[in-house]
């Protein structure tokens, strides 16, 4: 019975992760880094870290990335939208 209860509680918890990862954070940009685009570098994220900038979530390379863009957001995110256009433009 025990057994029983522990192989029923490591499937819910593995259910669980598969669940949260279906719902991961997805931003704007393909993911890329919101800092490195205002510096016009290419930083592919999985958007681990994140904010929120006039209603668009952002991703970041680093906590340092997100604090460096944050002084500054919205410029900051006028360049970094600048550069991604002329990256897919």
């Amino acid at each position: 019975m025990r057994r029983n209860t522990i192989t029923r509680a490591a499937v819910a918890v593995l259910a669980l992760g598969f669940a949260t990862a279906a719902y991961a954070v997805s931003g704007e940009f393909d993911n890329m880094c919101a800092e490195g685009l205002a510096m016009h570098k290419e930083v592919q994220t999985d958007c681990a870290i994140s904010g929120q900038v006039e209603g668009k979530t952002l991703c970041f390379g680093s906590e340092q990335a997100k604090t460096d863009f944050m002084k500054d957001p919205g410029a900051n995110l006028k360049e970094a939208q600048k550069f991604y256009s002329s990256l897919k433009g």
